[in-house]
């Protein structure tokens, strides 16, 4: 799942755009990102990162490289690999 700030109308461009494969999710007013702690003060964009949870809910691992788009990725392969 992705999430990000963008209204419904532009993450769904995004989506069909990309053929992402998996759902987004809204955030604008930031409850989310709040709750993961990824809110930044104000008008400042969200912090960068990525979660790994387990099918339990459980938080396996968090990737926050805010310039290495490709660690998020490679980490969290790693994650899962290793399950």
């Amino acid at each position: 799942m992705g999430i990000s700030v963008d209204q419904v109308d532009r993450q769904k461009k995004f989506a069909d755009k990309n053929d992402l494969g998996f759902p987004l999710l809204s955030d604008p007013d930031k409850k989310v990102a709040s709750q993961f702690g990824v809110k930044r003060l104000a008008f400042l964009p969200n912090k960068r990162a990525t979660f790994v949870i387990g099918t339990d809910g459980t938080v396996l691992s968090e990737i926050t490289s805010e310039t290495n788009m490709n660690a998020h990725a490679d980490q969290a392969l790693e994650v899962l690999r290793a399950l």
